[in-house]
């Protein structure tokens, strides 16, 4: 089993977390990497054991213009800085992740300005896509180019180009080299050429046998991305959707169906409730009763659980304006955070996966189903974690047969033992917008 099989991951918007300055000035270098690396340890407490980082190289704005591949943004600190991160959460026992932009870089990216200075003499003129020196651009250039959603400050890369290509190979083993890295996460999957993600899916695993590669995918059939060819794993982003919705209108059918929709790589699908460019969870949910029993299917489902930073304290966000995604990536100092009564609840989940084996490689198994109340399994050779959730606001009794022949049953969270009746059947009792999760052994 590799480590990110039962991996938690924690995920980092860095530029967000320490306050940074909304556009890079190119002026001095700001070292506020101790602010993130303050995180490790805690999250060593809170039970995460990977860090999904990024974007963290240096930019324009928001990370995603990339203007240097190979320099850490001067307004977090300097690469010793980002190295002294990696080795810090490598003695805590944690992998990094780092968020990577290869579809499209920014304008002031040394290629892209070697275009606009000389035009049809350039040697990477074909680097990026639509270049047409019979045209003009929107941002004043003597020549057109193809951007990422027609936003002109990201140049679409042309991965025809074999050269570009082996340069962003090349990109990927200093990464690998310099910081020790154990992945990426791939930023546009969806649109990004196909071909080049099977390159570096075989190239990572001769840098790192265990390297692992996931995708930001929106829309698609994820098997097309998640295969042994191409990458480990996809944003779940129809069962992001699913959950929030499937809570909201009492409808546990709509959540079910999506996780049997992908039931063949479930597992190695990567889970969200909230992240840097969706409004947080908290702010989403109609009833915030509902907080916990999201998070409780976040954590026994088939899939990789993620915590978006500050979710774990029960942050509210959204964006301002349908646009504006700065409220979905607050500055936190985490010394000044005050752990609450629901970051002990996640951390008390994250114990649960961590110590049931079931949670990562179990296979899932539906119990129970209505509307209002859903009760799953996670089922090993002898032995099985139930799951049941209840979204209505008024109690519910139910009872599920159970998945393994089983001599003991108890509550994780609370550790209280359960009745198994003779016909190996044990009864459900939920409180209004609650959940229990059951071993059997």
């Amino acid at each position: 089993m590799a480590w990110y099989d039962s991996a938690i991951f924690y995920h980092m918007y860095p530029l967000g977390m320490v306050g940074a300055e909304k556009v890079n000035d190119g002026g001095k270098v700001k070292r506020r990497f101790d602010q993130l690396t303050a995180f490790i340890p805690y999250l060593k407490v809170l039970g995460c054991d990977a860090i999904y980082i990024g974007p963290l190289f240096e930019s324009g704005s928001h990370g995603y213009d990339t203007t240097d591949y190979k320099t850490v943004d001067r307004r977090l600190g300097t690469n010793d800085d980002f190295r002294k991160f990696v080795d810090t959460a490598h003695n805590y026992g944690i992998h990094v992740i780092v968020d990577t932009v290869f579809n499209h870089t920014g304008r002031d990216f040394f290629a892209f300005k070697d275009i606009r200075e000389k035009g049809p003499d350039s040697q990477y003129k074909d680097w990026y896509k639509g270049i047409n020196f019979g045209g003009r651009s929107p941002r004043g250039d003597n020549f057109s180019y193809s951007a990422w959603r027609g936003a002109w400050e990201l140049p679409e890369l042309n991965f025809n180009n074999e050269h570009m290509r082996k340069y962003l190979i090349e990109v990927v083993q200093y990464w690998v080299d310099t910081f020790d890295i154990d992945g990426l996460r791939l930023d546009c999957a969806d649109v990004l050429d196909i071909n080049f993600q099977k390159s570096l899916r075989y190239f990572t695993t001769q840098m790192k046998p265990d390297f692992w590669l996931m995708g930001e995918v929106i829309h698609g059939e994820y098997p097309r991305w998640v295969n042994a060819e191409t990458l480990h794993s996809v944003t779940n982003y129809e069962l992001h959707k699913s959950i929030y919705s499937g809570f909201n209108s009492h409808n546990f059918f709509e959540i079910a169906h999506n996780l049997n929709r992908n039931m063949n790589i479930a597992r190695d699908l990567y889970m969200f409730l909230e992240n840097h460019d969706v409004d947080r969870i908290a702010s989403k949910l109609e009833n915030k009763d509902n907080l916990k029993p999201c998070y409780m299917a976040l954590f026994t489902m088939p899939g990789k659980p993620s915590i978006y930073y500050g979710g774990e304290f029960g942050l509210e966000g959204k964006k301002k304006d349908g646009c504006d995604d700065s409220p979905l990536r607050p500055s936190i100092n985490i010394d000044e955070m005050k752990p609450n009564s629901f970051t002990s609840f996640v951390a008390k989940l994250a114990e649960i996966h961590g110590k049931n084996s079931e949670l990562h490689m179990g296979q899932y198994k539906e119990l129970y189903l209505q509307c209002k109340q859903w009760a799953y399994a996670r089922v090993d050779t002898n032995s099985a974690v139930i799951t049941a959730l209840n979204n209505a606001e008024e109690p519910a009794v139910f009872y599920v047969t159970l998945p393994v022949k089983g001599n003991v049953a108890f509550d994780l969270i609370t550790e209280e033992e359960i009745e198994i009746e003779q016909d190996d059947r044990i009864m459900i009792n939920l409180e209004p917008n609650s959940g229990k999760i059951i071993k059997i052994k």
